[in-house]
């Protein structure tokens, strides 16, 4: 299958460039392409990583296990997004989560060591990319920062309303597509699924929103939220 370099071209990490620049970078970079199965894993904990990984197509979850198996989902990643960036640009560093394929995927990789070097070709793409890997180093600590913002209420329902809040602020509307299902969004909540289903269906009684599956509409009357 042929690389897609005008969809690469738009995504963060090569914004500013063209479809006939990201080939060229690509050969710089040392680029590999991987395809993923449901159910594997890309990464372990403990694992040594020197690329980072952009999404082409389906989704990767990052997630953090425990001693005792419990899963935490701390992130979905999807087209156009990298991941393990943050380790990659540290050396040595391992892991301290897992990335796992929850549908099929394919990813590109590309080494940083070659991104934060003057390659001997003095190709002149180079600043771009670390300036543009910088953007994407501080949305992932706005991406951290929002979890542990929707996790900070000690009730299941405050954490909903946090989380739900900021996805209607995000589409722009009080109807929308979450891109967790069940079981992902009481990991990505830190609660157990039974009672997250529980308390869905008690405000969904109670007026507050309605749901299926993972699309919510938040009906303003009942709101109570200060996001709105």
């Amino acid at each position: 299958m042929m690389m897609d370099y005008y969809d690469l071209s738009k995504t963060i990490l090569f914004q500013g460039t063209t479809p006939e620049e990201v080939e060229t970078m690509l050969n710089c970079l040392g680029a590999e392409r991987r395809q993923y199965a449901k159910g594997q894993m890309i990464c372990r904990t403990g694992d040594i990583v020197s690329s980072l990984g952009i999404v082409l197509s389906g989704s990767v979850l990052v997630e953090n296990d425990d001693l005792w198996g419990n899963s935490t989902v701390l992130d979905r990643i999807g087209p156009g997004q990298i991941f393990a960036e943050t380790y990659a640009c540290t050396p040595g560093e391992p892991l301290m989560v897992n990335v796992v394929v929850p549908e099929s995927a394919e990813v590109l990789f590309l080494q940083v060591g070659r991104i934060l070097e003057m390659c001997p070709n003095a190709c002149g793409y180079h600043n771009r990319l670390i300036r543009n890997l910088l953007t994407l180093s501080a949305q992932k600590n706005l991406t951290l920062s929002r979890k542990i913002f929707h996790t900070s209420s000690k009730s299941i329902r405050g954490r909903l309303r946090s989380y739900l809040s900021y996805q209607a602020i995000l589409h722009g509307s009080r109807s929308f597509a979450i891109p967790f299902d069940r079981q992902q969004l009481a990991d990505y909540l830190n609660v157990d699924r039974s009672a997250l289903s529980n308390e869905l269906s008690k405000m969904q009684k109670e007026g507050l929103l309605t749901v299926r599956k993972n699309h919510f509409t938040l009906n303003q009357e009942n709101l109570e939220s200060p996001f709105f």
